[in-house]
């Protein structure tokens, strides 16, 4: 029921419009209302008595807790599926959503991006046109006037953007995060000016952004366009990681080829490496993301950030949720190279994640 909940709150959030909040609700949202008013009925506590107020649990309400209850193996409890300052999705509820067998926003990450592939008929297309994805989650009207745009790639990927979702804006405004580049609010979605910068009570869709970094105003978001928020998530928010970690492939002379049906996944080429397969993921719930390799035959090697690898909380996490943990490694980006050369060796004690000093916060 959460992950129905999870998807229907990804959907109203990509809503151009408000609508959905108001009588009749979309069929999937008062559906899932219907469920929630009868689980809670069954636990003997008040239901929701509208969308909005069900939203509103979402926000205030962490999953660990009534009614959600979700079990902390899956999601760390204290996680919520809407952000209490951006009052939209979290990255949490678009994982959540993208987990099981229908796959979710993920899965429409990976279809969209395949879809380019077939349309783009040669892979140096087709990484010239996901390289513009990843780089352009936001496309003002005056970008495709600029000596650098290419008509060429717009073609095969402006259906791949959308109108501005008014969720996203304030007085016609729209905030770009400096760091991940991804739409932010401020704190009580004030009307943002051009000396904003990010602090505790901003949001941003990357959500683990350093706070006192300027934020770029949009002041008209006439001809704006904003990518999918599935590629925004599962391919612009990473990017900057898989840039990084291709960098040191390439210094290192570690060839890779491109996995297909994946979103950043290489197959790894030379001689005496220890891991075939490198998978680079940004993801704030490991145990979802280990459930994503249950199947692994492995070795295979998954770069998530710096700071989410360091976690001992977060490593634990994934680690106990994977069914075949001697076969699925985790690592930043900073021991990448040496594990792939064999100079530094992953042991039983480091992958259950004892003996570290690292906090055990949760990484969101």
């Amino acid at each position: 029921m959460l992950r129905e909940l999870a998807e229907v709150v990804c959907e109203l959030g990509e809503e151009v419009g408000l609508r959905s909040f108001l009588l009749p609700y979309p069929s999937a949202a008062q559906r899932v209302l219907d469920r929630m008013v009868l689980h809670c009925m069954g636990l003997g506590l008040a239901p929701p008595k509208s969308l909005p107020e069900l939203i509103e649990w979402c926000r205030c309400t962490p999953v660990g807790d009534r009614p959600f209850e979700v079990p902390p193996a899956l999601v760390f409890p204290d996680a919520a599926l809407v952000d209490r300052n951006g009052l939209l999705p979290t990255r949490t509820c678009l994982e959540l959503a993208s987990a099981g067998a229908e796959g979710g926003p993920e899965k429409t990450a990976r279809v969209l991006l395949s879809e380019l592939a077939g349309r783009c008929g040669s892979m140096e297309r087709f990484h010239k046109s996901r390289r513009f994805l990843a780089l352009n989650p936001v496309v003002r009207h005056g970008d495709r006037f600029q000596r650098s745009w290419s008509k060429e790639i717009w073609s095969r990927v402006k259906d791949l953007y959308r109108p501005v979702p008014e969720s996203l804006t304030v007085e016609g405004t729209l905030l770009r995060c400096g760091t991940c580049r991804l739409p932010a609010l401020l704190g009580g979605r004030r009307v943002p000016d051009q000396g904003a910068v990010s602090g505790p009570d901003t949001w941003c869709e990357g959500e683990s952004c350093p706070d006192g970094i300027p934020m770029e105003l949009i002041r008209t978001t006439d001809g704006v366009l904003l990518l999918d928020r599935p590629l925004r998530a599962f391919l612009s928010l990473p990017f900057r990681l898989e840039r990084a970690v291709l960098a040191d492939l390439d210094r290192a002379a570690v060839g890779y080829q491109t996995l297909p049906d994946e979103l950043s996944a290489y197959r790894l080429e030379g001689a005496g490496l220890p891991v075939r397969q490198l998978h680079i993921h940004d993801r704030v719930q490991p145990a979802l993301l280990a459930e994503r390799f249950s199947g692994a035959t492995g070795p295979v090697l998954v770069v998530v950030p710096e700071g989410l690898a360091g976690v001992v909380r977060y490593r634990n996490a994934f680690t106990q949720a994977l069914s075949a943990p001697e076969q699925v490694l985790l690592t930043g980006p900073g021991d990448l190279v040496a594990r792939l050369r064999g100079e530094r060796a992953f042991d039983e004690t480091e992958m259950r994640g004892e003996g570290s000093a690292q906090s055990d916060a949760d990484p969101a």
